[in-house]
């Protein structure tokens, strides 16, 4: 069994830690050997804590955070303060499972229609024209291959729904039947994911689609982190269908189901009307750049297990819509000249997060030969080495956007979500849980590429870094 790469421990003390107890021994240096052993004892604490303690907690307790959303929202009139209260009257097991009984079994309505939405999907993918595409060589050198059809996918799924709206809101049929489903929904789609990376863990044992995959050794580890980077299943590709097909496609109508309930129940709303906007516009903007996110961590580094499949799967449609579903009984009139700000600052954010990814997406392409803000890009031209033995040649762009800082683009994606949860005011902090957890995630995001890109690029990531010293806020951090 081999050691994997991209933060895959193989379960016990490094050659690197071994060596270094080692040598501390021979020299017979008291102090060298107590400063080796410190830090062996914390490595092996950081794999514990990476490899066991941390997926082990994320298995746990994400589920279980995800029905006290809906439950929040639904029974504690989106209050956490009297969730926490509700919660607090029992032990928390008792609690937990009062929550979760609480959650309506998945109807026949709740499944077929998942059901048929994933067959709908799926045809999609294979039917709807689109360009052949390529994602970057990977560490084993392989190339995966895609078909560029997610923008049409999207105008489509959009105009099917709004025309399906349409034409059966005179026969007292609405989609708002899923708000009211939402439980049903989550139940479903949780127990599904659950056992779907089961399967992706035994897929990538024993019949893995390409050689990106392997174990750590730890189960435990291999069900959270996934077996595969690139698994398909009779011709289709697991990530795209999970990340874009479905968590992503099904944010964008959760987020239109809120707005016709909330139509259903008060008339136009602009709160509702700036927050949906935003969301669906910036969802627009990932399905037009949607070759660009294949070249993405959550593709190229993030492998197929319960972190990335379920959270597009069950995180992604609940977490990420909590902020219409918020509304839909939290009404706010913010008036025009607030709600034309908060849009304007928000299409603004869209704009300047996809103008930087595609400045990136330039240099690379033109090999460096083009302009950035009308100026010769500054760029290092850094190579590489695969997993075989070959090396690759990069660019690491210090100019525009990636010259202020080196993940910058994740700052106009934080202020977005901020924008977006706005309208919602300040009565409650529930609907400010998904910028919260989105500022958590890109910071942690931010940390693993540093590590991948100063693993990958050595002294050429040294070298960047020099010329762009901040790593997410200019002048700050």
């Amino acid at each position: 069994m081999t050691k994997q790469r991209n933060g895959i421990s193989n379960g016990g003390k490094s050659d690197d830690t071994l060596s270094m107890v080692h040598e501390a021994s021979k020299s017979g240096d008291d102090g060298s050997i107590y400063k080796t052993n410190l830090v062996a004892v914390i490595n092996i604490l950081k794999r514990l804590v990476n490899n066991i303690l941390g997926p082990l907690a994320i298995l746990l307790i994400f589920p279980n955070f995800m029905i006290l959303i809906w439950y929040t929202i639904f029974h504690c009139n989106g209050s956490y303060l009297k969730m926490l209260y509700l919660v607090a009257e029992k032990s928390n097991w008792s609690s937990l499972i009062h929550v979760w009984s609480l959650a309506g079994y998945p109807s026949p309505v709740t499944v077929w229609s998942l059901v048929l939405y994933c067959a709908y999907a799926l045809a999609m993918m294979k039917l709807l024209p689109g360009k052949k595409v390529f994602g970057p060589i990977t560490s084993k050198g392989n190339i995966p291959e895609y078909k560029d059809n997610g923008f049409l996918f999207f105008l489509l799924t959009m105009g099917i729904f709004w025309t399906l709206t349409l034409i059966l809101r005179p026969f007292g049929i609405s989609p708002s039947i899923y708000y009211d489903k939402l439980d049903e929904i989550f139940v479903a789609l949780n127990r599904f994911s659950i056992i779907f990376c089961v399967f992706l863990y035994l897929k990538g044992k024993l019949a893995p689609s390409s050689t990106d995959s392997g174990s750590s050794g730890n189960i435990i580890f291999d069900y959270y982190w996934g077996m595969e980077l690139y698994p398909r299943i009779f011709g289709f590709d697991v990530k795209v269908f999970t990340n874009c097909r479905f968590g992503l496609m099904i944010w964008a109508l959760m987020v239109c189901i809120h707005a016709v309930k909330s139509y259903e129940l008060h008339g136009f709303v602009d709160s509702m009307f700036v927050s949906a906007l935003l969301q669906i516009v910036y969802l627009a903007k990932f399905y037009w750049w949607e070759t660009g996110y294949l070249c993405t961590m959550d593709i190229m580094v993030d492998r197929a297990g319960f972190y990335i499949c379920w959270g597009c799967l069950v995180a992604v449609p609940v977490l990420y819509t909590s902020v219409t579903c918020y509304l839909v009984t939290h009404p706010v009139h913010l008036g025009l000249a607030l709600s034309a700000s908060l849009i304007f600052i928000g299409l603004l954010s869209i704009y300047t997060n996809y103008e930087a990814d595609a400045q990136k997406q330039k240099v690379r392409k033109t090999n460096g030969d083009c302009l950035i803000w009308g100026k010769t890009p500054d760029i290092i031209r850094a190579k590489y080495q695969l997993e075989n033995g070959g090396i690759k040649d990069s660019i690491l762009l210090a100019s525009g956007w990636w010259g202020m800082s080196r993940h910058f683009h994740y700052i106009p994606e934080i202020m977005l979500a901020l924008i977006w949860t706005l309208p919602a005011l300040f009565e409650n902090l529930m609907p400010y849980s998904y910028v919260l957890y989105l500022t958590l995630v890109l910071m942690h995001r931010s940390s693993r590429s540093e590590d991948k890109c100063r693993s990958k690029y050595g002294h050429f990531w040294s070298q960047y870094c020099n010329k762009v010293p901040y790593r997410i806020i200019p002048y700050f951090i």
